[in-house]
């Protein structure tokens, strides 16, 4: 192993033992929870399906219009990942141990994390041993082929498609730290789904940001979708039970829940989401059908960290990874599956309403990897 990659591996093991000490000291501080409320056996049971687009005719122009928000989203993971993949084969000669430490050290700094980057390698100098290959474009797409089926073997528990109630009102709930676009992302859902038929409200439950009640307004006006709100500093628990309620008298489809984004008060935040989640499952049972932790895609390994301490104290059902257009690397997307087992849902691929798009692998493997595979032929 280079030492560039025992560096990293210190860093990382520092990292996650920080990490289950603030996790041991929550567990100690947190208070009883309140009795939750039973749920009714006869509630309709939830449905995993894939999104229908606005009409079955434009199943096709909406597909291409997918790949080509990830290819142009990925474009700056694309030039820079795979010039790095393609500069391993510069003046190629063979594959030696220098070889499996610069591909080691390619893939950490493309955010694909120590533990999966080591895996890769491993699993493809033991393939290339067994069979013997020496040739540059078998090499080239073995390394790719590896990335993807590591991603799927790894997501086989996992489904990539939103969970969504078979009657009666759907609610998701948004968590996150602040200034990871969890506002914008739920506007934006919002516009979505509201195009595609689905009545849509919006529940403005972080009262503790100055101004967040009004950002969600402020989308609420955009996409022409009801927002219920209160006071600043008022319980968000109040406010997803009216929200909720109004949710069942009006028959509304879908309900996207803000919350506030204080991980650094990680105790008061959990005790807060838990109290919501009793809330509105004691209103609609076996809701919420999705808890969304939303995270920022340039903030590389911060993320990481980020999604570790959610995944041990909240029931997160999936990723929203936002700003995936602004990075260079792309390679958090393999390491939160391998490292976290957390299917990514929906990824930020632009500026623009329309630019959160439902998580495709093929989509992602394609928009990632093409210029390398292209180079290599």
């Amino acid at each position: 192993m280079s030492i560039f990659g025992r560096r990293k591996k210190k860093k990382l093991e520092q990292q996650a033992l920080e990490e289950q000490q603030a996790l041991a000291k929550q567990a100690k501080e947190k208070p009883v929870a309140e009795k939750p409320a039973e749920e009714k056996s006869d509630a309709p049971v939830e449905e995993k399906a894939p999104e229908v687009p606005i009409n079955p005719q434009a199943a096709t122009t909406e597909q291409n219009k997918e790949v080509d928000r990830y290819n142009r989203g990925l474009e700056k993971s694309r030039r820079t990942f795979g010039q790095k993949l393609a500069d391993l084969f510069v003046n190629f000669s063979g594959v030696d141990d220098d070889f499996y430490d610069d591909l080691e050290e390619t893939l950490i700094g493309a955010d694909v994390g120590f533990e999966t980057a080591v895996q890769i390698s491993d699993e493809v100098r033991e393939e290339i041993e067994s069979k013997h290959v020496t040739d540059q474009k078998v090499i080239s797409n073995l390394i790719v082929s590896k990335l993807v089926s590591l991603y799927t073997r790894n997501g086989t528990t996992e489904d990539n498609h939103l969970v969504f109630a078979t009657e009666g009102p759907s609610v998701f709930l948004f968590v996150g730290v602040n200034g990871v676009g969890k506002t914008t992302s739920i506007g934006k859902l919002a516009n979505r789904f509201k195009k595609r038929g689905k009545k849509v409200l919006l529940a403005a439950c972080d009262t503790f940001r100055a101004g967040a009640i009004e950002q969600l307004q402020e989308w609420g006006k955009r996409d022409g979708v009801p927002v219920v709100a209160g006071p600043e500093k008022s319980d968000p628990a109040a406010v997803v039970f009216d929200a909720v309620q109004k949710a069942k008298k009006e028959n509304y489809d879908l309900v996207l829940v803000d919350t506030a984004g204080r991980l650094q008060n990680k105790v008061n935040l959990m005790n807060e989401l838990d109290k919501m989640r009793r809330v509105i499952t004691r209103e609609i049972p076996h809701a919420p059908q999705e808890i969304l932790l939303v995270l920022d895609a340039t903030t590389g390994q911060n993320a990481m960290n980020q999604a570790k301490v959610f995944k041990e104290t909240t029931e997160v059902t999936g990723i929203i990874l936002t700003k995936l257009d602004g990075t260079a690397k792309g390679g958090i997307v393999l390491a939160i599956r391998n490292q976290l087992h957390l299917s990514v849902k929906y990824v930020g691929l632009g500026e623009q309403v329309d630019d959160l798009s439902p998580f495709s692998p093929k989509d992602f493997v394609d928009g990632l990897f093409s210029d390398f595979l292209e180079t290599s032929k």
